[in-house]
């Protein structure tokens, strides 16, 4: 068995493990545990005895303490799934070696062009392997990158001994992209003070600001009737549902913003005449502007109702995730100490924000604060996805360099 960082990522997509928003079990597709038992296997190789696959899909394993001081107990954390945007079945990974600039076509879908204009990062990969799928499917760099990158780092603090650290947990997670990542995992059994999950994009970013997000469903009861007798009477669901999305502000939506600006997202829709529903997602870094782009919805929703008397609405909002910052900035070093990893590991630090969210996020509120530490992968979610293999070892260095640095100010 090989166990450099590609080599590992290179094993782990080529197993699909996409999940499945549709799904009530958790985790919500078998095959997420495909990669879980290789996982455990590798773990259990490396010399971590205690790792385990338990019922839900989650893997757990243990790094020992080496030191004779307490430390506290930090987690590295990825996930196994995939997205569901995009097809993760029959992964052919590509490997560009000595990249010399310029675009990237990928050979199973000639259409499918890694264009530099429209991803500047490759600018700074002259000289570096660019692994990619090869255009039919996702590569899954998110988060098998992660993954890759934690298994890695802890063989190697295995394999020097002389490298002093605290104990160190590892948890891999299920159903992330489908916002269910921790919701069966047991904190008590991880153990964990203080956790990193290793799942962000370009080299030597760490993130300690996600958005707050919620979602929301808004069922809309029309009035069907026989389209030949429908005269004064009918109100169609579907012309309803219709007029609401149409009445999205053009200036608050994902295509449209940008930074530190919220959205909001139709996700889906479901109608026939009788009755429409409505699925979107709402986003912010201030909760404040979560809650006023909900009740600009909801008034919009209001206002296309007031030309259908016969009909009714539902507006239902559920709570996601909350902005993790609230809790890290209560414990400064976790992103302190982080920063300093990543300038050994040779990079400029850089902290940012997501426009989006993490695992960490919900840890965070559950009790165990969570920044996000780059992967290196690049246009997920999609067909284009890239990482090259120099910033996986850079992620590497930076998690064995973070452990470190933990047992040493401690």
């Amino acid at each position: 068995m090989t166990d450099t960082v590609t080599d590992r990522f290179l094993r782990y997509v080529v197993v699909d493990t996409q999940s499945d928003p549709t799904s009530t079990t958790q985790p919500s597709t078998e095959k997420q545990k495909n990669l879980g038992r290789i996982l455990v296997d590798e773990l259990l190789a490396i010399g971590l005895p205690d790792a385990h696959l338990d019922e839900h899909g989650y893997v757990y394993a243990t790094i020992p303490s080496n030191v004779d001081k307490p430390v506290p107990v930090i987690c590295f954390c990825s996930h196994m799934d995939t997205a569901p945007d995009f097809t993760g079945t029959n992964v052919k990974p590509q490997m560009l070696r000595d990249y010399r600039g310029g675009d990237i076509r990928l050979a199973g879908d000639p259409q499918q062009v890694i264009r530099v204009d429209e991803h500047p990062a490759l600018r700074d990969q002259i000289g570096n392997d660019i692994i990619t799928s090869d255009g039919t499917t996702l590569l899954g760099a998110d988060d098998k990158a992660g993954l890759a990158e934690i298994v890695t780092a802890a063989q190697y603090l295995i394999d020097n001994p002389d490298i002093r650290h605290g104990t160190i947990k590892l948890l891999f997670t299920t159903d992330e992209e489908i916002g269910r990542g921790v919701d069966k995992m047991d904190l008590k059994k991880l153990g964990a003070e203080f956790a990193y999950t290793v799942d962000g994009e370009t080299a030597g970013h760490i993130e300690d600001e996600t958005f707050s997000a919620d979602g929301v469903e808004i069922v809309i009861q029309g009035v069907a009737i026989h389209p030949g007798f429908a005269f004064d009477k009918m109100e169609n669901a579907i012309k309803i549902a219709g007029a609401i999305i149409d009445r999205l502000p053009k200036d608050i939506a994902p295509e449209t913003t940008a930074g530190r600006e919220g959205f909001i997202h139709p996700t889906g829709v479901s109608a026939s005449m009788e009755k429409a529903t409505l699925g979107l997602i709402i986003r912010d870094f201030d909760e404040t502007g979560l809650a006023d782009k909900e009740h600009m919805l909801e008034q919009i929703v209001k206002d296309v109702m007031t030309a259908y008397p016969g009909s009714s609405y539902s507006f239902t909002v559920k709570h996601q995730y909350r902005n993790m910052k609230t809790v890290l900035d209560r414990h400064p070093q976790i992103v302190e100490f982080a920063v300093e990893a990543i300038g050994r590991a040779g990079m400029t630090p850089v902290r940012g924000s997501i426009r989006g969210g993490t695992d960490g996020s919900r840890l965070s509120f559950m009790g165990l604060p969570c920044a996000n530490l780059f992967a290196g992968g690049h246009a997920f979610h999609s067909p284009l996805e890239w990482v090259s293999r120099q910033d996986m070892e850079k992620s590497v260095k930076t998690l064995v360099e973070l452990a470190k640095i933990w047992a040493e100010r401690s």
